[in-house]
């Protein structure tokens, strides 16, 4: 394959402006080339959206508020030509854990090289992000190889199934039994964080780094969320059920419906590992509130960390449409160790210099006592019956006063 950058020209990374938004529709639509028609559709019809309001954006990022990193990107440019795009966003509200969101890149360009110069740029300007995350296809080597190469690992696995309107037919038939199922609000957003907690593996846990308020919705979230919902023609319903014994919630699930009935419905469902019977019953649940709206298919992920999901899943008929893999890279390497220091390389005597003696230190009390001790022990030695030579005592005592 030719290579399309020059020796003579360095590549620059720089964030993204409004005059990139040609190549970025022109990189979206062979980057998803192989998709179906309706995401094809679909991912343009996001890159209209973002041309009109793209100014809007532009003017929110400089302020704290829900669409500040809506649309946060760098492109790798060389010479006035756009080589690639990468794509991150916070993962959670204390944006300690960073999402790569899309890679694309220019097609006869290294995506080793060039796709490792916009990894490594986000890694090292933004600072607060210690756990970076990404969910690639399984089955895109290219992807798979540049992020490997750039040191993400395998977290988990995840499917993305799709129940028919007819398999839903037949989940209707079932009463489910859920007699402590309430709506969610802001109040309940410990006893959702407990739930998500305890449905996760430890190393899961630890990289998504959830906490209470990421459970919770601002008001101004609130309103632009009733915005995006009114213009997109959807409605989502959200509930948990509630377990009175415990008081803890043991199954949530999120349903984001279609009204026009031209997209499938989107579910999100967590349910306590030590409550599976609850599968069948959210489930039927989901079914009813979607049998009032236009019949369409349901689409539901599922991770590799809960096989009684998948089980039943199978079970029912559902199908599998996708399989992607989590991975996830930490950046504790931006924290510098600090050298050991020996102590035998410390000057002490210029870090100490008010402790230093003026002159020659001259014998204290302690030496007087020192040479009474020693005349006192010559003295028991000595008895009347015993001569002692004067000038041999005066020598003695000369040595124990230099001492």
């Amino acid at each position: 394959m030719t290579s399309l950058l020059s020796r003579n020209l360095s590549v620059i990374i720089r964030p993204v402006q409004h005059r990139d938004l040609d190549g970025i529709e022109r990189l979206t639509q062979e980057s998803f080339s192989h998709l179906s028609p309706q995401e094809i559709d679909a991912a343009m019809a996001k890159m209209q959206w973002l041309r009109c309001w793209y100014g809007f954006i532009k003017f929110l990022s400089w302020f704290p508020n829900p669409l500040k990193y809506h649309f946060w990107g760098y492109v790798a440019e060389q010479g006035r030509m756009l080589l690639g795009m990468i794509q991150v966003s916070p993962f959670n509200r204390t944006r300690s854990t960073w999402r790569v969101d899309k890679v694309m890149l220019e097609r006869g360009v290294s995506k080793q090289d060039i796709g490792s110069l916009l990894l490594r740029y986000c890694f090292e300007s933004i600072l607060e992000a210690r756990t970076w995350l990404l969910e690639v296809n399984i089955n895109d080597s290219e992807a798979l190889a540049l992020y490997r190469h750039n040191g993400f690992q395998r977290l988990a696995e995840m499917t993305y199934w799709q129940i028919t309107s007819e398999a839903l037919l037949e989940l209707i038939q079932t009463e489910p039994d859920l007699p402590n199922l309430l709506p969610v609000s802001n109040a309940d957003a410990q006893l959702l964080y407990q739930l998500d907690t305890a449905s996760m593996p430890p190393l899961v846990r630890q990289v998504f780094d959830r906490h209470t308020h990421d459970f919770k919705t601002t008001i101004v979230s609130g309103i632009i969320d009733t915005i995006q919902q009114w213009i997109t023609k959807t409605e989502v319903i959200s509930a948990y059920v509630f377990e009175p014994q415990r008081k803890a919630a043991i199954g949530y699930f999120q349903l984001k419906i279609d009204r026009t009935g031209n997209n499938p419905h989107l579910a999100t469902l967590t349910v306590h590992p030590a409550y599976t019977w609850l599968y069948p019953e959210l489930l039927s649940q989901l079914a009813r509130i979607a049998q009032d709206f236009p019949q369409q298919s349901l689409q539901l992920a599922s991770y590799d960390y809960q096989p009684e999901r998948e089980e039943y899943l199978e079970r029912i008929g559902a199908k599998r449409i996708q399989h992607t893999l989590i991975m996830s890279r930490s950046v504790w390497h931006k924290i510098r160790e600090s050298k050991l220091v020996s102590l035998e390389g410390i000057q002490w005597q210029d870090m100490l210099q008010g402790l230093q003696p003026v002159h020659k230190p001259i014998p204290g009390g302690m030496s007087w006592g020192k040479q009474t001790q020693v005349k006192s022990e010559i003295a028991s030695f000595s008895s009347p019956n015993t001569n002692i030579d004067s000038s041999a005592s005066s020598d003695m005592n000369n040595d124990v006063i230099q001492e």
